[in-house]
């Protein structure tokens, strides 16, 4: 019964397949590989984006932070939900890849930054003075930390708000396959048709052994990330085995087959939980993330019959009162099973 993340869970099979099979035999380095052509393309069709350059790194803390670095200048603001997760989960990479670009932060409900709040944080950031950061780009991050998901019509007001700024956009999409089947949007519709300049684009979280792609809708930063992928150290020599991955992600919608079951399993768990009168939900679920408060006592028996996920915070103790509420985080994946929603599910129904 794995609920702690989707980074826990394994590698799909036909993925690993396609690593063992790009074993053999040589192959060009670092990115000349003929594998790497078909992602290119791949990705292009997939995107609508015949332009579009594509770059593979190992890491979404990488993608992220290059792709941010890449378009803010050492001076420039980035704006953030409060919790996105270049805010909360990126041990301040952003700001290093960058050159020391601070990250303003946007509030809103349920993980998502509006069009209006955006507007105002923008606005307040003062321009000609020298002595003031400049306004350098937005990032948005979908699915959420709060485990919503902004809509092709949300990403597209929050962008028409950046660009009346004039500031690019990038969208960090470690869970992007989540948020495109939650949305029954496509993925150009997602992207560069609603704004967005730049894509963080994942796999690691959704089948893949450890790879994401960065994907350039503004092919004129094509040479600066080159450069910065070189030297921040996230060109990888044996590109191939990222390559393989890739492929095999995209190839005959594996990616969007992967993501649909996660969110499947966690409308399964949702339906369950909602059942149970001491359940509560903090948030909406729009995908594969949920968030939901118990009594003490409910954790204690779940997790005794073998069932792992977090409490929020993190490092929150299982002892104490039985009756004392909890929140924890419940996060489904390609690997997670019927039965294991059903086990968990029984577990706290007694």
């Amino acid at each position: 019964m794995e609920f702690g993340s989707d980074n826990n869970a394994g590698t799909a099979p036909a993925i690993l397949d396609a690593v063992v099979a790009c074993n053999a035999g040589p192959a060009p380095s670092y990115g000349n590989d003929p594998i790497m052509d078909r992602v290119r393309e791949s990705i292009r069709a997939i995107f609508e984006a015949p332009q579009a350059e594509v770059f593979l790194v190992a890491t979404g803390t990488a993608a992220n932070a290059l792709a941010i670095a890449s378009f803010c200048p050492p001076w420039g603001a980035v704006y953030a939900h409060e919790d996105a997760h270049a805010e909360v989960d990126e041990c301040g990479a952003p700001e290093f890849y960058s050159g020391g670009a601070k990250i303003k932060l946007v509030p809103g409900e349920d993980g998502k930054m509006t069009p209006e709040g955006l507007a105002r944080r923008i606005a307040a950031t003062g321009q000609g003075d020298v002595h003031s950061v400049q306004r350098g780009m937005v990032t948005l991050t979908n699915v959420t930390e709060a485990g919503s998901v902004y809509s092709a019509g949300e990403v597209a007001a929050i962008c028409k708000v950046a660009k009346d700024f004039g500031l690019p956009v990038h969208l960090d999409g470690a869970r992007f396959a989540n948020a495109l089947v939650a949305d029954v949007s496509t993925p150009a519709e997602m992207t560069w048709k609603a704004g967005v300049d730049v894509l963080s684009f994942g796999g690691t979280k959704n089948g893949c052994m450890g790879v994401e792609a960065v994907v350039l809708f503004d092919p004129s930063r094509t040479w600066e990330f080159a450069l910065r992928r070189k030297r921040g150290g996230h060109l990888f020599s044996k590109h191939r085995y990222l390559s393989a991955q890739m492929d095999a992600y995209l190839e005959g919608g594996l990616w969007l087959a992967l993501a649909r079951h996660a969110n499947d399993m966690a409308a399964r768990l949702e339906a369950g939980l909602r059942a149970l009168p001491e359940v509560a939900f903090a948030f909406p679920r729009d995908a594969n993330i949920q968030f939901v408060t118990m009594p003490r006592r409910l954790h204690a028996r779940a997790m005794k019959a073998g069932a792992h996920y977090y409490l929020m915070p993190h490092g929150t103790p299982l002892e104490g009162a039985p009756e004392e509420r909890l929140l924890c985080r419940l996060v489904t994946s390609w690997a997670t099973t019927a039965e294991e929603v059903d086990g968990f599910l029984a577990c706290l129904r007694g």
